[in-house]
């Protein structure tokens, strides 16, 4: 089982990725990706308080980081800062649609995804 990617804990971090990074929206993940030149892979993820209370922001959030976990873990690609927002679909979507979401919008961003994610 891979481990666990490094994580964007900071606020200026998030805001950095917002405000330079390359944005990408699929109906069940909006991804921003900010390009860093000799930084391994790193990851964070969001929900805002429009999505719920606190049960269904934090279910979001597990859903997203397993389907990064399945999707990158194994050998995620070098040099980029992803964050990761959760959308009202991200909670009621089934999980494979959620993995194309994100593989959807890893591409349209740029960054090198797995063709096929570990079985």
């Amino acid at each position: 089982m891979p481990g666990r990617l490094p994580r964007l804990t900071r606020r200026a971090e998030f805001l950095r990725a917002a405000g330079k990074g390359r944005k990408a929206g699929r109906p069940g993940v909006l991804l921003q990706a900010l390009p860093e030149t000799g930084v391994p892979l790193r990851v964070g993820f969001t929900a805002t308080k429009r999505l719920g209370g606190a049960v269904v922001r934090n279910r979001a959030k597990r859903r997203l980081r397993e389907a990064v976990r399945l999707l990158l873990a194994e050998a995620p690609p070098p040099g980029w800062d992803l964050v990761l927002v959760a959308r009202d679909a991200t909670t009621t979507r089934p999980f494979g649609t959620l993995m194309g979401d994100l593989r959807g919008a890893l591409r349209q961003a740029g960054v090198p995804v797995p063709e096929r994610p570990p079985a």
